[in-house]
């Protein structure tokens, strides 16, 4: 299938004067033809309206969890923002997809699997301008409330002190030092986090913090078979006097709950700005595509504020 020409008055915009947004920045921060081509796979058809460019709507799905926006919300300010439209490479008259378009896109996505390749193509990326001594890795899950609790893929779960789920959960690997997630696994809320934790280490991962759920010799070993050092945080330890146990225990579980703290913040993030308190949309594949777009979200932003800190 044909795609539709966009961005003619793209020369347009260059001639107006207005201050450089932070989406120009993140424009310029990867190459994004590499991205257009994990995209290829899309509209093979060869007959048909013509559709609209993939990276184009790719990079629409990145505003709307940037600015946490629904498919109308996204398509009103992608016809009504400037800054949108050359992020997303249309001038300041043509059309616009309509919301409709954005669930194929997605649809597609789900259909292809494309999710975890664009997460690794724009991370791959992120991670050679960012990342110079890889020294750690935090690994750590988050369970995101379904968009229904009719959703049959969604599972209960229950934590102590808090009430039941139901959900999905987000297992995540993130550089211990920059805070850039680089692999991510995403179950139903009731998959164990130290069954599922060998998903979401990265290759080399160093030294990897965790809490207790990871404990045990299958997350161990995966670690090691990965060339990596294990440092989970303890339940308890073998000792005569109770004083000195207790000491050693303090001493070896606080430098890790300080190091693996870190990864609440993206958590954080993720929930608070981003929109992930809940999924949008029913189904573990669309969950997924939910969490690997925020994840590339967050990483470009992330990305960025690094860049910009070393420049000064």
């Amino acid at each position: 299938m044909p795609h539709r020409s966009i961005g003619q008055e793209r020369f347009g915009f260059a001639q107006q004067a207005r201050p450089p947004s932070v989406l120009d920045e993140i424009s310029n921060l990867i190459d994004w033809d590499t991205i257009a081509g994990v995209l290829d796979p899309l509209y093979q058809a060869t007959k048909g309206e013509p559709a609209w460019p993939p990276l184009a709507m790719f990079k629409a799905l990145l505003l709307a969890v940037w600015y946490d926006l629904s498919d109308i919300k996204l398509a009103e300010a992608l016809d009504d923002r400037a800054s949108f439209r050359r992020f997303c490479g249309f001038s300041g008259t043509e059309t616009t997809p309509e919301r409709t378009a954005f669930v194929r896109f997605r649809k597609l996505l789900v259909d292809y699997g494309l999710d975890r390749d664009l997460f690794d193509a724009v991370t791959a990326q992120l991670k050679a301008k960012t990342i110079t001594v890889k020294t750690g890795t935090l690994v750590d899950a988050t369970i995101i409330a379904s968009a229904s609790e009719e959703d049959d893929e969604g599972r209960w779960v229950k934590h102590k002190g808090k009430p039941a789920v139901h959900g999905f959960k987000a297992h995540v690997g993130a550089d211990a030092t920059t805070a850039l997630v680089e692999k991510i696994a995403v179950t139903p809320a009731n998959v164990n986090d130290g069954r599922a934790g060998p998903e979401a280490l990265p290759d080399d991962p160093g030294e990897v913090f965790a809490d207790s759920a990871y404990r045990g010799p299958y997350f161990g070993g995966a670690v090691r078979a990965k060339g990596g050092t294990p440092r989970i945080v303890l339940t308890g330890m073998w000792g005569r006097d109770e004083q000195e146990t207790l000491a050693r225990l303090e001493a070896w579980n606080q430098p890790i709950h300080r190091i693996r703290g870190r990864i609440e913040k993206i958590f954080g993030t993720w929930k608070r700005s981003y929109g992930l308190r809940r999924m949008r949309w029913r189904g573990l594949a669309k969950a997924a595509i939910q969490v690997h777009l925020t994840a590339i979200a967050y990483n470009l932003k992330r990305s960025l504020n690094i860049l910009t800190e070393q420049a000064t």
